[in-house]
């Protein structure tokens, strides 16, 4: 195991005060990923529709969302490298502020000179996310932020809780993408006044979170070294053993996400519409169904890592849902593919609190900006360029070929993590094992 890093500089000298601090900055932590998560939910559903009405074609909206991911990709990596040296509270407020400007951008697009070059430009450095799920680089600190304001032994409860606020959030923004619709119909307003509404709040809510978090208190940044010829670069930084652990953690997790990019609920949704004749007033309620079980999950993972331990929690839910998805096209009617694909993801969600908490806890407390943002970084990547491969794959394959690869991927991957770590141990575990 690395060795334990100094303790955060800063702390109160009171255990009351740092009792009261801790718990006020994980509230704003949670608070903040909530409203975050409300804005990402928001413009994953209404992005696109926004585009075509101020006329944008599908080829234009598709290079929009393309250039607005390689922003969450971009800031995500440089969170990772950079962050714990320009200071945490610092990067999340230049992330937050960035996202409202983005979102001010879009509700005055058809303002902006130059346009659509200035709306790419503000899609790349405003980080606009058409994915609608939340994974950029604030979420990468915010990771790092509570590992390090968790107890071992309640670490996972807490990111299982975080995830589970997340995933409240982006149901929540679904829904409020009807907003524009509501507008119209009530209040009289016009299409293009009615998003420009919708966006003006998606930037108030990330101006919000900005304020919030520059109530951080200051025990939440790095513990750094003093030396004036110290190195601010992460990776230099970093001990050998904490950048082997984090490059394998790393391209195992954009494995895992490049099958999960083969599973979007576009591409799963036009399956069962196809194969089922399942329409939209069945699809949307199997959708929610699936947000619930994975939102119930989280807690159950957290339960569970208590008693077998993390990696095997990780590995052992993963690897049966992906054995559940590859089972499906098998299905013999709507009803068992239904069951399968539910079975699936009451499973497949576990391994989100319980993977971040392993990763955080393998590396030095000083490393874990490093090694959330790192990952992060690389999911996003992957899941980005996966379902171009996986249309190609209905098309020229099979209308099932995105359950078949998507699912051999995700049992790779659980094989290769459980081979990689089975000998590594989280301290909580490790301090169990001695008893």
């Amino acid at each position: 195991m690395a060795a334990p890093a100094p303790p955060l500089r800063n702390q109160h000298t009171h255990p009351q005060s740092t009792i009261m601090s801790l718990r006020r900055d994980t509230t704003i932590v949670f608070l903040c990923g909530f409203l975050r998560s409300l804005v990402a939910g928001t413009s994953g559903v209404v992005l696109a529709l926004f585009l075509h009405q101020i006329g944008w074609g599908l080829g234009r909206t598709g290079l929009l969302i393309s250039v607005g991911l390689a922003g969450i990709a971009t800031g995500t990596l440089l969170t990772g490298i950079f962050g714990d040296g320009i200071g945490r509270r610092r990067a999340l407020l230049i992330v937050s502020t960035l996202t409202a400007v983005g979102a001010a951008a879009l509700a005055w697009a058809d303002a902006l000179p130059l346009m659509p070059a200035a709306l790419l430009v503000a899609a790349f450095f405003g980080m606009i996310n058409g994915l609608g799920r939340d994974r950029g680089p604030a979420y990468a600190l915010d990771q790092a932020l509570l590992a390090e304001m968790s107890a071992p032994q309640r670490r996972t409860w807490t990111i299982a809780w975080y995830s589970l606020l997340l995933d409240a959030g982006l149901a929540l923004g679904s829904l409020a993408a009807g907003l524009p619709v509501l507008l119209e119909r009530e209040a009289g307003a016009g299409p293009m006044a009615s998003f420009r509404a919708v966006w003006m709040a998606c930037a108030a809510l990330s101006t919000v979170t900005a304020i919030l978090y520059s109530r951080l208190s200051p025990s939440i940044e790095a513990a750094m070294p003093r030396a004036a010829s110290a190195p601010r670069f992460a990776w230099q930084a970093a001990s050998a053993e904490s950048r082997s652990r984090i490059w394998k953690l790393a391209a195992l997790t954009g494995m895992d996400s490049f099958g999960g990019g083969f599973l979007s609920s576009a591409l799963v949704s036009y399956w069962f519409f196809t194969r089922f004749g399942l329409g939209l007033e069945w699809l949307g309620p199997l959708f929610a169904a699936a947000r619930v079980a994975n939102a119930i999950s989280h807690l159950v993972a957290a339960w569970l890592a208590r008693r077998i331990g993390l990696l095997n929690t990780i590995v052992f839910t993963h690897l049966p849902s992906s054995v559940f998805l590859v089972a499906v096209p098998f299905a013999p009617n709507l009803t068992w593919a239904v069951i399968l694909f539910l079975l699936r993801e009451g499973l497949v969600e576990m391994d989100v609190p319980t993977r971040q908490s392993f990763i955080l806890a393998v590396v030095r407390p000083e490393e874990r900006t490093l090694a959330s943002g790192t990952t992060t970084f690389t999911r996003n990547v992957a899941y980005a360029a996966a379902p171009v491969f996986a249309g190609w794959a209905m098309k020229a394959v099979s209308l099932a070929s995105p359950l078949y690869l998507g699912g051999g991927i995700k049992i790779l991957y659980d094989v290769l993590l459980y081979f990689s770590f089975r000998q590594v141990k989280p301290p909580e575990e490790e301090v169990e094992r001695k008893r």
